[in-house]
Parts: C-alpha cells; structure tokens; sequence
C-alpha cells in the first residue's frame, strides 16, 4: 500500500472507531425511556398482578358519608370528573371511584363480564360504589356486619368466605369494607330487603376466594 493510501485510510478508521461506540451508547440511553413510556399511562385495563388486592375494613362506625370518605382516604380514590356521565371500568382513571346500579353489577359479577360500566353520581340510592386502585385493581365496596371482621382479614381469613354485602350501612351491617372484585364470586342476583321498595338498601351474596379468579383483562373480576 502506498503512502498515499495509508494516509486517506488512517484517519476513516480512527473516526469509525470512535463514533462506533458512541452511537451505540446513545442508543441504549434510550431504551429505558422508551420503556418507560410504554409502561405509563392513566387509563390502562388492569395490569398482570402477582396477588389482588387484600379486603379493606374499616373498623369504626358512623354516619355513612363519613365512612366512604374515610374509606376513600385510605384507597386514595376521588370522584370521576364532573364531565362523565357513564364510562367504563377499563378507561375510568386509576386513582377514582364511581358507582354502579345492583342490578346492572350482579348481571357484570354473574356473566363475568370483562367491564363495568360507571356513574360519577348513584343513578339509583342503592347503588353500589367501585373504586379503581392506582394499580389499576378493581374494589367494590358495601356494608357487612362486625363479626366478618376476622374473615376478611387476609392472615385470619380462611381459604374461601361466604358474604353478604349491603349497598347501605344498617344496625345490622354497620361496618364499610371494599374487597377485591378479582376475587369474588357470585352466582346470584342482588335482593332488595324491602320488595316493596325500591330504593331499599340491596343485600349481594357472594364468595371470596383467596386467590383471583378472573384475568387481567377483566375488572378485578
């Protein structure tokens, strides 16, 4: 090779062997923040989660808007915005809580229907509320007597528990609870305790299981 060549070939091999590395480095600068935005987002259907969420039992009585609220606080859950009017379990915002009619959620529960569709105000006084955890997590929530307590709590509970929740609080039923819709199961309809009225506070029977029974796809259910 002569002179010539060796001194127009030096130089290109220099720079490729410096920009070589460099742009791979840049590249891979790069990969985290592309995975990092693929996995935001607000309004995303329930993530794959090792493990629902555990019942959530708030141990005090009182009035019962007192009791959402507290309960609310503590699954750091606000209402839906003033400009919904019905919108799906699925594209509701993590971090917000809406309400479902009885007879629309057993039909969800019952058919395992993979969403739910949700009010910002109880379209009836006996509605149910849900709330979508900042996981995505699906949690519906009613009223169960005191002695459930110790069935509820995840290290006390047994494999399975039959329950029943009440869309509003009674001396009966004073304690407020959400549990984890991916672990319910429920083969029947809600029933009003007063046939003859129909905003009646409603009864659902139903089982938790221990571990989820439905896919991430589905609401919690």
């Amino acid at each position: 090779m002569s002179e010539t060549d060796l001194r127009m070939t030096r130089p290109i091999s220099v720079h490729y062997l410096i920009a070589g590395p460099m742009l791979v480095l840049t590249l891979m600068s790069l990969i985290p923040v592309s995975l990092a935005g693929a996995q935001g987002g607000k309004t995303e259907v329930f993530p794959v989660q090792k493990a629902s969420p555990a019942a959530v039992f708030i141990e005090t009585a009182g009035n019962e808007m007192g009791l959402r609220r507290q309960l609310r606080a503590k699954n750091g859950v606000s209402e839906l915005s003033s400009s919904t009017s019905v919108i799906r379990f699925s594209v509701a915002p993590t971090g917000s809580f809406g309400f479902i009619s009885p007879k629309l959620l057993g039909m969800a529960l019952i058919t395992r229907s993979p969403d739910l569709s949700l009010e910002q105000v109880p379209p009836v006084s006996n509605a149910f509320e849900i709330h979508k955890l900042a996981d995505g997590s699906g949690m519906l929530v009613g009223f169960v007597e005191a002695n459930l307590k110790p069935q509820l709590t995840a290290s006390e509970r047994p494999k399975n528990v039959r329950i029943g929740l009440y869309s509003k609080p009674s001396i009966k039923a004073p304690h407020i609870v959400a549990m984890p819709l991916a672990k319910l199961v429920v083969d029947r309809m809600p029933v009003r305790l007063d046939p003859k009225e129909p905003g009646s506070g409603v009864l659902l029977d139903m089982e938790l299981q221990s571990t989820a029974n439905r896919t991430s796809s589905q609401t919690g259910p």
